[in-house]
């Protein structure tokens, strides 16, 4: 199971990352983070004035197929649902914040409220129910979907093969399951 993102729909209007903290309790920096990409430097357009381009990329947890967060947790809090969703067991997570710097794409966050880690579930509890996970739901640009990447008839699949979908940080062999659909042309500012 796994996101795609249209970063050819995706305004930047960051809906996820409030539906995020609003479905999850997560503070800002965790759960789904819209970036604004396009120049050398973060937060910067492409090109020169006046054909400038900007983009946007939401980024969360990757559920990688071999999440280095989970190998690097010494209280084994991190584990892999047999459907490839990467959970934190918050009563096991002692808080050492050793999988932090493990995360390839900075994706957990040290909550010191709960003094504990906390990341994207994809709206488990919500899957479980037979909804959506709420990013997924509130995204008025529909710019993100959810499903079976492993299953080459679902739509979310036959979009990856489709499009060319591609991977954050491949190199990092995490094997994530997060999908980007690259945008057909720059988004002229």
């Amino acid at each position: 199971m796994g996101l795609v993102i249209d970063l050819e729909r995706c305004t930047g209007c960051r809906a996820c990352t409030v539906a995020c903290k609003v479905e999850n309790g997560m503070e800002r920096g965790s759960g789904i983070r819209v970036e604004t990409v396009g120049g050398a430097q973060p937060d910067t357009p492409a090109g020169e004035y006046p054909e400038l381009s900007l983009g946007f990329r939401p980024t969360a947890c990757m559920h990688c197929e071999q999440p280095p967060c989970r190998d690097a947790c010494p209280a084994q809090a991190i584990y892999r649902r047999p459907d490839g969703i990467v959970l934190i067991d918050e009563e096991l997570c002692n808080g050492c914040q050793e999988c932090l710097a493990a995360c390839p794409y900075g994706s957990l966050v040290y909550d010191a409220q709960r003094e504990r880690v906390r990341k994207c579930s994809l709206c488990s509890s919500r899957l479980e129910r037979g909804l959506q996970p709420f990013c997924v739901a509130c995204c008025g640009c529909g710019a993100i979907f959810f499903g079976d990447l492993g299953d080459h008839r679902t739509a979310v699949s036959q979009m990856v093969s489709q499009r060319g979908a591609y991977a954050l940080k491949p190199e990092s062999g995490t094997g994530p399951a997060t999908r980007y659909l690259p945008a057909r042309a720059p988004r002229p500012l």
